[in-house]
Parts: structure tokens; C-alpha cells; sequence
């Protein structure tokens, strides 16, 4: 197992409650204790480092950290980690609570510096930085040549920055300041990913627990969705479902969380028929030949409808358009996935025509989404390419079409605690977002944008 994978479920398996950060510029200078520390713990022997036993040390600000190593296969890493601060911005009629020590080290809180080496010669191989306290976003510097390090900046296994070149010796950046390794890299550090503000996410919250109130009424049915007039049908042919079975299935589902969100606005629910019409460009004259039999677009269709009256309800007529709700951006262009118990490194393409998203790159998405847009969450259609098994009346089978069979809603955001979150509605329940993409391996999901409100009435 390499020695990244195992500090990834040391610090995985922590107790994962975070408190409020401060902004970067305003993490606490450590360089002065790494400059006393350089000949004990960051240049000493290997063995002489693993031989010692975890110590506390205090900064000038009063702030206590705990110095430790741990040894992998074959590399080693130091850790210098700061004490986890908790606290929470108001909530509701709830007032903050300030930050205060918790007693806690656990490897990740906001200023962690951590230094892995090697044990066969000693050298540093790679210095990471946590700027938030979460494990999954931090950056890392690795050498490159005698002037200048190569910087990484990583947010939930995708890298933002790749192997940028900072003007730097690697081993400068043992007793460095971090404001001034972070001032020679100007306006290309992604500053803003490192500073969220939990109190521009309490619409999101309220939301949440707006529709979490109102999902014990609910059941499952398939084709089930509510029309226009509030009575339960079956998409395909409008015609009423039994009272005794009555439900939702994932379709009917996001429209419901839709209507919740409009009626409020309109006084009135969506009509089921123009969802399930068709929505901007998509397909081919090989795929029309088959919309009737198979309908491959008809999660992609419906998700973009909704997309299209909650935007030009909430916002204004120009917002209708595909081009201002659809996702179609995104910051990074590599991921770190875990293959046979190591991470390694993949291109990701990125938005793909016909596709959206490989569900692979979908967690660092949502959170550059959270952030870049606090005031919107998103529907989701999953598709893959599919088959048409062979059966006794088709003993052919039909051809591979990429068709869109599920939709979800999801709400990525930030709690009270600054805690990054994804919130999964899909099929009348909630889920896990964990569950949703390990559900869904080597699929594509496309996203739409609906506007976060105040106000939920389904």
C-alpha cells in the first residue's frame, strides 16, 4: 500500500467535523517552528526521525501543534499538525458559536503542513499544505531542478493546478512563510477555493430541510409523477394511478421538487407533456430512428425542461436558454483514482457532448460548483451507453445507444461548520452521494442548474 493511500484513510477515518476557518492570508506563520525543527525532524536520519515520539509544539499566536512521524513502505511522512478549532456561523435563530480548541490533531486542520521523504536516502519528495480544514483540498509542492519546485493544487482527488513551476528551491519551501510562496504564484492560485463562507449557504440549508419535511408523504411508483392539477398519473399516458399505489418515480420525483420550489411564485404546478418533449440539440439521425422504441433522451430532455421554466420563472426569459443552465465548465482536466489500492493519475475530459460528465470527476465538480455558485443546486441525468438485451421476440437485440434512464437532484454545499456536503434526492428518498456514484461506475451524468429559494411548497 502506498504511504499516500494510507495517510488517506488514517485521515478518512477521522471523526470529520471541521470548524470555522480563517481566511488564508490569516493562517498562523509555522515557519519559524519549521526552521527549529529542520535538523531534528525535516533533514535528520530517516531512522533517527521514526525513532522519535510525537511532541506538542506552541506558535506565537498560542496555537498548540502536535509533531509526529509515520512510515510507509517505502517513503515516510512528518507531520506537523495543527489543532482542530470548532465553531459555527449563525443558524437560523441560533446564535455563532466562536472557535475553540477541541484537543483534536487530526493531520488535516486549517495550516497542516506535512513533509514526505523517503527511507532509503532521506529526500523530501513532497510537501502538502492544508488551507481548509478538510482532508480532500490542499496543495503540495514536489521537486523539480535546482531553482524551482513544481506546485499541485488539489480539491477532492482533482487537480486544479498541475506541475506548475514556482520559482522556488524545493527545500526553501521547509522554512518558508506560506503567504510568501503563495505571493510569487500572483492571481494563478485558485484563492477562492480555500475561502468558502458558510453564512452564503443558509438558503441551502433551509432549503434541504424544507424538502427533507416534506418526504414522508412520499413513495415510489414507477412512471409515477403529479400533473398539473395535483393528481397522480403515469407519465407515459397521463392516466391516473390507483390511490393505493400512488408514487413517484425518479422523473416524477425532481418534478415535484420543482413545483415545490415554483408554486410559491406561480401558484401552480408544471404540466407533465412538455417535459417529456425535446430540449436543444441532441442525437443524430441514427438515434431518431429509434426515439420511439427506446426514448434514450428522455431523462436528458426532462431534466432540461425543468431547468428551463425554474430559471425563467426565478430569474428572467433569457435564463430559459440551454446555454445559461446547463454545465458545461469546469476547472480541472486531471483526477487521482484509486486503482488496486494506489492513486494514480487520469486525464479527464471534462463536459463531452451527447454525455455531460464522466460520474468519476463528479465530487471535485460539485464542490468548484458550490463555490463558484452558492445560490444553485442541480438536477442530474445519469446515462451510458446501452444495449437492448436479445430476447425471444428480438433475437437480434438493437443497436448501443447512450440513453439517459435516471435523474437525481443534488444539493452540494457548505453547513454550518464550513463542512463540505453533498445532499442526494432521488426516486422520493434521500440517498448518499457515496452510494449514488458507486451505483453508477463508468457512467456519465449531465447537469442542469435550478435556483436555491426561501420558500418550499410542493
Amino acid at each position: 500500500m502506498s504511504l499516500f493511500l494510507l495517510i488517506f484513510l488514517l485521515f478518512s477515518n477521522s471523526s470529520y467535523i471541521n470548524g470555522l476557518d480563517v481566511p488564508v492570508s490569516r493562517i498562523s506563520d509555522d515557519s519559524l517552528l519549521r526552521t527549529k525543527l529542520k535538523d531534528t525532524w525535516l533533514t535528520d536520519t530517516p531512522n533517527s526521525v521514526l525513532s522519535r515520539r510525537p511532541s506538542i509544539e506552541y506558535l506565537e499566536s498560542g496555537e498548540r501543534i502536535e509533531v509526529s512521524a509515520i512510515e510507509g513502505r517505502e517513503e515516510f511522512m512528518v507531520i506537523l499538525s495543527r489543532e482542530l478549532m470548532n465553531g459555527n456561523v449563525e443558524v437560523d435563530n441560533n446564535p455563532a458559536y466562536p472557535r475553540g480548541e477541541t484537543g483534536r490533531f487530526p493531520g488535516w486542520a486549517q495550516g497542516s503542513w506535512t513533509l514526505t521523504r523517503r527511507k532509503d536516502t532521506g529526500a523530501g519528495v513532497l510537501v502538502r499544505i492544508f488551507l481548509r480544514s478538510d482532508q480532500f483540498t490542499y496543495i503540495q509542492f514536489r521537486p523539480f531542478n535546482g531553482d524551482k519546485c513544481q506546485m499541485d493544487v488539489v480539491l477532492y482527488g482533482a487537480y486544479i493546478i498541475r506541475s506548475m513551476p514556482v520559482a522556488v528551491n524545493f527545500d526553501r519551501i521547509y522554512t518558508m512563510q506560506l503567504n510568501e510562496v503563495l505571493r510569487l504564484l500572483e492571481d494563478k492560485f485558485p484563492r477562492r477555493y480555500f475561502e468558502p463562507d458558510p453564512f452564503y449557504y443558509r438558503d441551502n440549508r433551509r432549503l434541504i430541510s424544507q424538502i427533507r419535511q416534506n418526504l414522508a408523504g412520499l413513495r415510489f411508483s414507477d412512471d409515477g409523477a403529479i400533473d398539473e392539477n395535483g393528481n397522480y398519473v403515469y407519465i407515459e399516458n397521463l392516466q391516473r394511478q390507483s390511490p393505493a399505489s400512488a408514487g413517484l418515480n425518479c422523473s416524477g420525483f425532481v418534478k415535484w421538487l420543482v413545483d415545490g420550489i415554483l408554486r410559491p411564485v406561480t401558484g401552480a404546478r408544471l404540466p407533465v407533456s412538455p417535459l417529456k418533449q425535446p430540449h436543444g440539440e441532441r442525437g443524430s439521425s441514427f438515434t431518431a430512428n429509434w426515439e420511439d422504441r427506446r426514448d434514450p433522451y428522455f431523462g436528458l430532455d426532462w431534466i432540461r425542461n425543468l431547468a428551463s421554466e425554474a430559471n425563467g420563472t426565478l430569474r428572467s426569459a433569457p435564463y430559459r436558454n440551454l446555454n445559461e443552465f446547463e454545465v458545461r465548465n469546469d476547472p480541472f482536466s486531471q483526477i487521482m483514482v484509486n486503482e488496486n489500492r494506489n492513486f494514480v493519475t487520469r486525464s479527464y475530459p471534462g463536459f463531452l457532448e451527447e454525455a455531460g460528465y464522466g460520474i468519476e470527476g463528479l465530487y471535485p465538480l460539485l464542490y468548484t460548483l458550490a463555490v463558484d455558485d452558492p445560490y444553485s443546486f442541480y438536477l442530474a441525468a445519469v446515462n451510458n451507453e446501452i444495449a437492448a438485451p436479445v430476447t425471444a421476440a428480438n433475437m437480434r437485440g438493437t443497436p448501443q445507444l447512450r440513453q439517459y434512464f435516471h435523474v437525481a437532484a443534488l444539493f452540494p454545499y457548505f453547513d454550518e461548520y464550513g463542512v463540505f456536503r453533498i445532499v442526494v434526492f432521488e426516486s422520493a428518498a434521500e440517498t448518499s452521494f457515496n452510494g449514488f456514484i458507486s451505483r453508477y461506475p463508468g457512467h456519465c451524468v449531465n447537469l442542469v442548474k435550478i435556483p436555491i429559494t426561501n420558500t418550499f411548497n410542493p
